[in-house]
């Protein structure tokens, strides 16, 4: 219990921060759905470490800190986790969970879909965390000249290797099939998995993949926009009028003077004064966040909102003789998030998000935001903006302001930021990956769905559209309240996987 005591004690640790940029606070919401998910799911009578029947059980690899220089000895540590409560024999499939931009506990091979499809193959399920992040750390800390070898690239051998040793390890037959399991960035990595190694990994399940690397991702406020007025997860019309007064009303009295600052800042959560642009803007990111946030992560067990709620705070006697307004609606939803993460601050200052994410030190540089928003400046992109017209939120933070913190934090340019996001569609190949046996999932309120496959490409590669389903929603434990929508999609997922296992089946027989 060691280990998931410290791991805890870190996040305790980020977790008296505020909020700052809106990456960052969709980062913070991300970990607090996935803490609550997992200790909420793992039985109480479950022990960690390798003793006689412990489950799940926790490993560590040594992997090369440069996998493409033969000459480079360094190494690393890569946690993995174990969970063969359900193996059936050394030819049994190996499901994969890999791990992204965060740390991996037990939960990720005791919880969620590829545990929950184990027991109906009799498979291994290993979670592999992602290098750089959780407790796989490189030894001499988050030094740029260090973070050189943080990417995608250097993930995707680091699955290979462990591969190669994790078979050794665990007694798994060659014949075995692997399939990688992976949530957002993670879903893209098994995408690539497959795509880069097809002789190791026979098939992926990609869940809400951001395949498409873009600078400007407007259509993330967009969807959130659409998603709000979506009548089947309690939003209307009525409710994106009310969220866009409620901003309106925010920038009104940003601009009101040093007085209506300082109500703002009391009201809203704000960590230091908002008199600069820069302050302010950090206050409408996060404000941006809070909204898309709570659309994103729709109906989640551990979301402190829902769009249901978040409308009904929105729209709450607005119009009625007690006067109150959309602002008020927002103020008690930043209130609800606040109180439900554990937070002191919906944002700090420009100048504190700088120097946070310029620390160098994991143990207080915050939940994996300095490697993720190095990662982002030199392969992906992905920042949120509201510059259109028709965005119903602030156009602040604009896209300047976000490529500001590569410079900053990394010395990395805005052209810079743009070739790598170009270099890494032209070698992935954005959302024709060209990977066979990998089935796409999203659900059509995510955000991040437009950055996916939501249509098939081919026969071997079904894709899966699920109505009203959020972030990851097919990945997260099954719950007695899940829509039939959610139901089926899972019950979809099954499907393919019994026809891509039979066929390998099928093709053994044929042999014998």
């Amino acid at each position: 219990m060691a280990v998931k005591a410290s791991w805890l004690g870190f996040l305790l640790l980020v977790s008296l921060w505020g909020l700052s940029a809106p990456a960052l606070l969709l980062r913070r919401l991300r970990e607090h759905i996935q803490n609550f998910q997992e200790s909420s799911n793992i039985h109480p009578g479950f022990v960690l470490g390798h003793g006689p029947g412990a489950i799940p059980k926790q490993g560590w690899l040594e992997q090369p800190l440069d996998p493409f220089n033969a000459t480079d000895r360094r190494i690393f540590l890569q946690r993995y986790w174990v969970n063969d409560q359900h193996r059936t024999g050394q030819d049994a499939p190996v499901f994969l969970h890999i791990g992204g931009e965060g740390s991996l506990g037990p939960g990720s091979v005791m919880t969620g879909h590829p545990a929950a499809l184990a027991p109906a193959w009799g498979a291994l399920v290993i979670s592999l965390e992602h290098r750089f992040y959780g407790l796989s750390m490189p030894a001499g800390g988050l030094d740029v000249t260090l973070l050189h070898y943080l990417s995608s690239r250097h993930a995707l051998a680091d699955v290979a290797s462990a591969h190669r040793a994790l078979s050794g390890l665990l007694n798994v037959s060659s014949s075995s099939p692997w399939i990688c399991f992976g949530g957002s960035y993670a879903g893209s990595l098994a995408t690539w998995t497959r795509l880069k190694f097809p002789h190791l990994v026979f098939a992926a399940v990609a869940s809400s993949a951001p395949l498409n690397a873009v600078v400007d991702f407007s259509a993330y406020n967009q969807v959130v926009a659409r998603s709000l007025t979506q009548v089947t997860i309690g939003g209307s019309l009525e409710c994106l009028a009310a969220a866009s007064a409620a901003f309106a009303e925010v920038e009104r009295l940003l601009r009101a003077g040093l007085a209506s600052q300082a109500v703002l800042r009391e009201e809203l959560g704000a960590c230091g004064s908002l008199d600069l642009i820069e302050d302010q803007a950090e206050l409408l990111g996060a404000l941006q966040a809070l909204v898309g946030g709570t659309v994103q992560y729709d109906g989640q067990a551990g979301a402190p909102l829902g769009v249901r709620q978040l409308c009904g705070l929105l729209l709450r006697t607005w119009g009625n003789r007690n006067h109150s307004t959309p602002y008020l609606g927002l103020r008690r939803a930043v209130q609800r998030v606040l109180r439900s993460m554990g937070q002191k601050c919906l944002s700090s200052s420009r100048a504190e998000t700088v120097a946070q994410l310029r620390n160098t030190e994991p143990q207080v540089s915050g939940v994996g935001d300095r490697q993720w928003l190095y990662q982002t400046c030199t392969e992906f992109g992905f920042y949120v903006t509201c510059e259109g017209l028709q965005c119903p939120f602030s156009q602040l933070p604009a896209l300047p302001f976000q490529l500001d913190l590569c410079e900053q934090v990394f010395g990395l340019s805005p052209s810079s930021v743009a070739q790598a996001v170009a270099q890494t569609n032209s070698y992935y190949g954005g959302q024709s990956p060209g990977a066979t046996q990998v089935m796409f999932v999203n659900g059509d309120t995510d955000p991040w769905h437009v950055l996916s496959v939501t249509q098939d490409l081919g026969p071997s590669e079904p894709a899966l559209l699920i109505p009203s389903a959020s972030h990851c929603f097919d990945m997260a434990p099954m719950r007695p309240s899940d829509s039939p929508s959610l139901r089926l999609g899972r019950q979809k997922i099954f499907q393919q996987l019994q026809v891509w296992l039979k066929d390998i089946r099928r093709a053994r027989t044929d042999e014998i």
